[in-house]
């Protein structure tokens, strides 16, 4: 009885799981269970995460608090790249992944998602994709597992609005870190992940 019991719970705690364009990336919805006293969802299980390629231990968890209109990327680290797994827990951000992977058939390619506390979406950037996302709400609280941990020397970052890349933020004249504005073009970064590393 007891057997049957935890196979019920394990049944009624999967995930949805969505592929997109750029098949290394991909989109979570982890079951929620709710009612008038609250909610609870399973936000993150090695076994279930690993079937669908996430596969290596996070050795780092980030929260980040922005302003409406604030854009933090494209960002990646080449040596020491890191795999995240991204969520908001308050507010609505557009989340973007770019395949800057050289040798890889998606390279200069991006996958766009809105995540919110209200979707509980979760998006998996793996190792050798730049990321960054913008926020909708008025502000949003922005959590990601990390597989690797920072290394500020080994940091890169792309333009938000390079041409090439062509994502549409939604945002005109967003909020960007000095940093963030005078960041270089594709075509003009040179030390690009390896091919495969994810």
């Amino acid at each position: 009885m007891r057997r049957r019991h935890e196979l019920t719970n394990a049944k009624k705690l999967k995930m949805n799981v969505i592929q997109t364009e750029v098949p290394e990336v991909v989109i979570f919805e982890p079951r929620l269970f709710g009612d008038q006293r609250g909610f609870f969802l399973e936000t993150y299980q090695f076994p279930r995460y690993a079937e669908h390629g996430v596969t290596r231990p996070f050795v780092q968890d980030n929260l980040s608090r922005s302003a409406r209109g604030v854009l933090r990327g494209l960002h990646l680290q080449n040596p020491s790249p890191q795999g995240k797994l991204v969520t908001v827990l308050r507010g609505k951000v557009l989340d973007v992944a770019v395949d800057v992977r050289a040798g890889s058939p998606n390279f200069g390619r991006h996958v766009a998602v809105e995540l919110s506390e209200e979707n509980r979406r979760q998006l998996w950037v793996p190792r050798g994709f730049a990321h960054g996302f913008v926020v909708l709400s008025e502000t949003a609280d922005f959590f990601y597992k990390c597989d690797d941990l920072y290394s500020p020397k080994n940091e890169l970052s792309i333009r938000w609005n390079d041409p090439t890349i062509g994502i549409d933020w939604g945002v005109e004249t967003p909020s960007l870190s000095a940093k963030d504005a005078d960041a270089p073009l594709l075509a003009d970064v040179k030390n690009f992940p390896i091919h495969g590393q994810v």
